[in-house]
C-alpha cells in the first residue's frame, strides 16, 4: 500500500484502488443456484471468472444483511448475519476468498444512517425502562413532538418520545448527534449515546472485514449528523471512521453516498459519487486519492482519475 505519511496525518488510499475496476450486483436478482428463484452469494461464486473476463477486478454488493427487505435490504435487521435468501455467513466467507484467489476485492453495501423497525436496537430503543439502547435512536422527549424538517414514528411503544426515520415509516434514524442544537432532546456527537452508535457501526465494520471484506461502499453518507448545514460534524464523524481503519484495516476502502466531493474526501472516502449516466447501465464516478489530513487540509499530491461501475443487476441505485 502507499505509505502513510504520518507527520502529515494523511488519509492514504490502498494500492488496489489504483485501477480497480467495479462491477455492482443487487444480489437478489443476479444468480439463482439452488431453484428458490432469488439470486444467492453460489450464483455470485459461479459467476467470478465472467465478471473477471469482463475486465472488472472488484464488486460491489448492495445490502445483503438480514432484512424484512422493505427497501430492498436498507433496511437492516441485523448488520451480522446474511439474509437467509442469499446464503450464511460462511458462503460469504467463502466468496470473499473466490474473489482473492481470482486477485479481485470485494465492498459491501454499509447502511449506518438508519436499521430496520425489527432490528433488536430498536426494540430495546422503544422501551420506557432507560437501557443501553435508550440513545441509540434520534427520540424526541414527547410523543407530541415531531422532530423539525423530518418523518417520525410515534405511538408505537410505551416510551414517551416521537422517532425520527430516515426515509420509510420502517427506518429509524440511528443517533450520530445534532451539530446545531435547538431541543433539549438533541444530543452533541460527543454525548454518550452517538458516540456508542459510532462505536456499534465501526464493530460492524471490524467484524466484517474481518471475515475478508475489503471495504464499504457507505449509504447515505453525508446525513448522518442531523443539522449540520455546512456538514462539519459529519465530516468529523467520517474523519475519526477513516483514522480507525488506517489504524487496523490500512487496505480498506470506503467509498461514500455523498454528492459533494470536497467534503467526502475530507472525510477520509476514497471516492465519492458525482454523476451518473443513464442506459446504457454505466456510471462513472470522479475520483481523488484522499490524501487529506484529519484537520481537512490536503496533502501536496492530489491527483484525479475515474473508475467505471459496471451493473450486474442494480435495482436502480447509482451510490
Amino acid at each position: 500500500m502507499i505509505p502513510t505519511d504520518t507527520k502529515k496525518g494523511a488519509f492514504l488510499m490502498p494500492k488496489w484502488l489504483d485501477n480497480a475496476v467495479f462491477y455492482e450486483i443487487y444480489p437478489q436478482s443476479f444468480l439463482d443456484t439452488n431453484a428458490d428463484g432469488i439470486g444467492d452469494f453460489q450464483g455470485i461464486i459461479n459467476k467470478l471468472d465472467y465478471i473477471r473476463g469482463l475486465g472488472c477486478n472488484a464488486l460491489w454488493i448492495n445490502p445483503c444483511f438480514l432484512s424484512p427487505f422493505g427497501d430492498a435490504g436498507y433496511d437492516v435487521a441485523d448488520y451480522y448475519r446474511v439474509a437467509p435468501r442469499y446464503g450464511t455467513n460462511e458462503d460469504l466467507k467463502r466468496l470473499f476468498a473466490e474473489a482473492h484467489k481470482r486477485g479481485m476485492h470485494v465492498l459491501l453495501d454499509l447502511v449506518p444512517g438508519h436499521t430496520s423497525v425489527e432490528h433488536e436496537w430498536f426494540r430495546e430503543s422503544m422501551k420506557a425502562e432507560r437501557n443501553a439502547y435508550t440513545d441509540r435512536y434520534v427520540w424526541t422527549d414527547s410523543v407530541w413532538e415531531a422532530p423539525e424538517n423530518m418523518g417520525c414514528l410515534r405511538g408505537i411503544s410505551q416510551r414517551d418520545g416521537s422517532c425520527a426515520i430516515n426515509f420509510f415509516t420502517c427506518q429509524p434514524a440511528l443517533n450520530y448527534g445534532y451539530y446545531n442544537r435547538t431541543r433539549p432532546w438533541q444530543q452533541s456527537p460527543d454525548d454518550e449515546g452517538p458516540k456508542a452508535t459510532l462505536n456499534a457501526m465501526m464493530d460492524v465494520m471490524r467484524f466484517w472485514l474481518g471475515l475478508g471484506c475489503d471495504g464499504f461502499r457507505v449509504d447515505m453518507a453525508s446525513s448522518l449528523v442531523k443539522n449540520d448545514p455546512d456538514s462539519l460534524g459529519t465530516i468529523a464523524l467520517w474523519q475519526k471512521v477513516r483514522a480507525f481503519l488506517d489504524a487496523e484495516f490500512p487496505e480498506a476502502a470506503m467509498v461514500s453516498e455523498w454528492g459533494e466531493p470536497e467534503k467526502s474526501l475530507r472525510g477520509g472516502s476514497i471516492w465519492t459519487f458525482c454523476s451518473t449516466s443513464a442506459p446504457p447501465i454505466t456510471t462513472t464516478c470522479s475520483g481523488a486519492r484522499s490524501l487529506i489530513s484529519p484537520t481537512g487540509a490536503w496533502a501536496t499530491r492530489r491527483p484525479s482519475w475515474k473508475s467505471i461501475w459496471r451493473a450486474g443487476s442494480g435495482q436502480g441505485r447509482t451510490a
